[in-house]
């Protein structure tokens, strides 16, 4: 076989594994090795082995995932997540469909402190769907609108997807925050105004708007101010230079974990649950990155990003259309594949394609930070987008009397909204990179 075939063989066994439900970092990890000894032999194997692993996993940088990711599990348990979304609730519950706005934001918040798409969908869902339910509104627009909004967790900081991505190309994590928060904003307001458009052709789908009082909106304000102080020192110390994003997230910690004990929400039970899915989570993605390495190392071999690139090159074909083109690719891998199997196992091929591609005359640095911000949208898109979204699997598990067809149904016009969103961001990088440019 030729070292292409190889390539290809690796990758299509890859899909096969995955779709008989073998575990992502052994999906990938297997086919690599194989594909390896084919091209190299098994001593080599050995050999790569005997440092590659340590090489990934003892990279001070990934330090900031497990940081973060610790801060957003003490959060979840110290139960922040309620205050939010009174908050927001209180703030909009004025208007029709209001509750399911609140629900959006109270993701777009939580978001900010998990970095996780799948915490802040279960944590926001387990709050509001119910009181959503109680008061009338449809299974479809609740289940829709949750699952939708959760899905920012995978583009605003803390991201960690969006920390692994930085970490793959080399860029600053801290630019790579900064261009993250316009593009979210643009999600939000998005969601905000699919959800007044759902009501108002159709206003069976939430009950009529409810005005809450003033002293209930102080009163829930004033419980969320903790979070907002979390956010201030945290991001406004990784931004303003007086801290690396790893300090950033160890200050994190410390403000969660004081903040989640003075109002008397965190114990010892509740901290060590904190910990154990940080280390669950965390073990996992390091197998991830292990099992993306041994694939990636492979494909290098067979010299099929290579051949890939100068296809692609050789092709003479815009390079919006090559952009375009990438971005169905992510649509239709988001399909069958979480957001941060996808980051690991393409990012390593495709980046150096972009980058060799010249987009309205972007720099290297701003180029790789647009191409992110366009990745991390596309996932968004692949946690909602049929037949499987993972996000709408997370609702259907906490909403068992809403079919998950209802749910599939209801994420249409968010998806209209993400695709537009995603052809601003193509059109106009600026939306991403402005605020970069300003702060920098």
């Amino acid at each position: 076989m030729s070292t292409m075939s190889i390539g290809l063989t690796m990758f299509a066994a890859m899909l096969v594994l995955m779709a008989v439900r073998v575990p992502i970092a052994i999906a990938m990890f297997i086919p690599g090795a194989f594909g390896y000894v084919a091209l190299s032999g098994w001593l080599p194997l050995l050999a790569h082995l005997k440092g590659a692993v340590y090489g990934r996993v003892s990279v001070y940088d990934l330090s900031v995932i497990p940081l973060f990711m610790l801060m957003g599990a003490i959060a979840v348990q110290g139960g922040l997540a309620k205050a939010l979304f009174d908050f927001a609730n209180a703030l909009l519950g004025r208007f029709r469909g209001g509750m399911a706005m609140a629900g959006v934001l109270a993701c777009a918040a939580f978001g900010s402190i998990s970095g996780s798409t799948v915490a802040t969908t279960a944590t926001i869902a387990q709050v509001a769907y119910p009181q959503m339910r109680r008061i009338g509104y449809s299974g479809r627009l609740a289940t829709a609108a949750l699952a939708t909004g959760g899905t920012m967790g995978v583009l605003l900081p803390p991201s960690v997807t969006l920390m692994v991505y930085a970490i793959l190309t080399e860029q600053n994590i801290t630019k790579m925050f900064l261009a993250a928060y316009v593009p979210a904003l643009i999600a939000a307001l998005g969601y905000i105004l699919a959800i007044a458009v759902i009501v108002r052709i159709n206003p069976q789908h939430a009950p009529a708007a409810q005005r809450v009082p003033h002293a209930e909106l102080l009163s829930t304000a004033l419980k969320v101010w903790p979070i907002l102080a979390i956010f201030v020192v945290v991001f406004g110390g990784i931004y303003g230079g007086l801290f690396t994003a790893t300090e950033g997230a160890a200050i994190g910690n410390v403000l969660t974990c004081v903040i989640t004990l003075a109002r008397r929400e965190m114990d010892r039970g509740k901290f060590a649950a904190a910990v154990r899915t940080t280390a669950q989570t965390s073990g996992m993605i390091f197998l991830i990155f292990i099992g993306a390495d041994m694939i990636n190392a492979s494909l290098a071999l067979s010299q099929l990003p290579t051949q890939l690139a100068d296809l692609v090159g050789h092709l003479q074909i815009s390079p919006m259309l090559v952009m375009v083109g990438v971005m169905l690719f992510y649509v239709a891998l988001g399909c069958v594949m979480d957001e941060m199997s996808m980051i690991l196992l393409t990012v390593p091929t495709l980046f150096p394609v972009i980058m060799g591609m010249d987009f309205f005359g972007l720099g290297p640095t701003d180029k790789a930070l647009w191409f992110g911000i366009l990745i991390l949208t596309v996932c968004e898109i692949g946690m909602i987008f049929p037949p499987v979204g993972l996000n709408v699997y997370i609702m259907n598990g906490l909403a068992r009397d809403v079919p998950m067809v209802e749910t599939y149904k209801g994420v249409v016009p968010f998806l209209i909204t993400d695709g537009l969103r995603l052809a601003l961001l193509i059109a106009f990088p600026a939306t991403a990179l402005w605020l970069v440019h300003w702060l920098t």
